[in-house]
């Protein structure tokens, strides 16, 4: 376990925000290729702007010259295929969040942001690889690495990926996207778009209450439009399976705010953006569609002519059944392991949904540490899941590429 925390705490000093990952994807490429048949640094493209399903929080993102990591441990043939993703990319550090990239291992855990979102999930995946080479564990199937930039701004990478097996023609037969999952079979995952709606006012004195219109009201209006959405939505979803354990699995979050310029005048322009959750009883497409018609119809006249609506991330959610062959093998190897297995739904987005929507391979997610730990000032991940979650994963894929085609 020793040189598996060093992995991970050389991972954590870099600080590889969203758009800032070449130096990582880099470092990984490297630490990786002693433990896999072969490993490639996959270009994204340009074009991948231009892309339908293209997420764009974070503007000015330049692709040239950043990459995708590809790795493939070779299968013997006659033998089930496996691609395992995780990504390289973490938030920016927490308001508070002491020295965020200075990895500190104390008391069982690893400290630091990505600790467990999502570099420890890369950690678990290059020691399972490394067990595997040491034990000289032959595989009949291909096993294959997506180590991914950007999915905490939309999973620009794995779309990356995913264009690029269509273009390929490279196939597989299950998917474990790895994140922090408590060691739960995570089977179905929520979607989400964020936002970004612009409302438009008539600035002017405090004193001119009949001519300006103010756009932080109108503002406010739509945040309470949204509230009703979501309101209502949750009660349509309690009957999706795996996520009644949830309280609120599917949120709405104002994250920004911006309107005015001065105190004493009435401010003109407001702008909010944010994320709307929605369980996969809903499309993207849909929950767009009704945002934008419900701020029509609901809002005052002066707002239904004045704002303007961006999607800027556009996740569906992922049902995976779980009598699934991929979910009954893991269940098999999480049991083999000494664990219990547990099925569930994540209450966030992933990228499951692009291999399992858009390529129709069964996917799932699996890995070490607490979804709650994730994005925190407080993120960690305990050394003991980083081995259980690799003992598991070793487990899954001797089964899964050794089973016949």
């Amino acid at each position: 376990m020793r040189k598996t925390i060093e992995l991970l705490c050389d991972l954590i000093h870099y600080p590889s925000t969203s758009g800032q990952e070449k130096e990582v994807i880099e470092f990984i490429a490297q630490a990786f290729e002693p433990v896999v048949d072969e490993v490639e640094l996959v270009p994204i493209p340009v074009t991948i702007v231009d892309d339908p399903d293209y997420s764009s929080p974070i503007p000015g993102i330049n692709y040239d010259g950043h990459y995708n990591v590809r790795a493939v441990v070779k299968g013997s043939g006659g033998g089930k295929s496996l691609i395992l993703n995780a990504h390289s990319d973490a938030v920016p550090p927490s308001e508070g969040q002491d020295s965020p990239f200075a990895p500190v291992v104390r008391d069982g855990f690893v400290h630091g942001r990505g600790a467990c979102d999502d570099k420890g999930q890369i950690a678990v995946m290059w020691k399972t690889l490394r067990d595997l080479r040491a034990d000289d564990i032959k595989l009949k199937g291909n096993l294959i690495i997506h180590i991914v930039v950007e999915e905490e701004n939309g999973g620009n990478g794995t779309l990356a990926l995913v264009r690029e097996l269509a273009r390929r023609n490279e196939k597989a037969d299950g998917v474990v996207v790895l994140e922090p999952t408590d060691l739960k079979i995570v089977t179905s995952s929520r979607g989400a778009v964020w936002f970004r709606i612009k409302c438009l006012g008539r600035p002017g004195h405090v004193g001119s209450a009949e001519s300006s219109i103010s756009a932080l009201k109108s503002a406010i209006d739509v945040m309470g439009i949204l509230e009703a959405y979501h309101d209502r939505l949750l009660s349509e979803s309690r009957d999706v399976p795996l996520f009644d354990e949830y309280k609120n699995p599917m949120p709405v979050t104002i994250g920004k705010l911006n309107a005015g310029r001065w105190p004493a005048t009435v401010p003109g322009e407001a702008v909010l953006e944010g994320v709307f959750g929605f369980l996969p009883n809903r499309t993207k497409e849909q929950v767009m569609a009704e945002i934008r018609q419900l701020i029509t119809q609901q809002g005052d006249p002066w707002l239904r002519e004045h704002f303007s609506l961006d999607f800027t991330f556009r996740h569906d959610g992922h049902v995976t059944p779980p009598d699934a062959p991929i979910v009954v093998c893991m269940k098999k190897a999480v049991e083999s392991a000494g664990e219990r297995a547990i099925l569930s739904g994540m209450p966030g987005s992933s990228d499951t949904w692009l291999y399992n929507n858009q390529l129709g391979i069964s996917s799932i997610l699996f890995g070490a540490g607490k979804l709650a730990d994730a994005h925190s000032s407080h993120e960690m991940v305990s050394v003991d899941d980083i081995e259980k979650a690799s003992d598991v994963m070793r487990r899954f894929i001797c089964d899964w590429c050794n089973r016949g085609i």
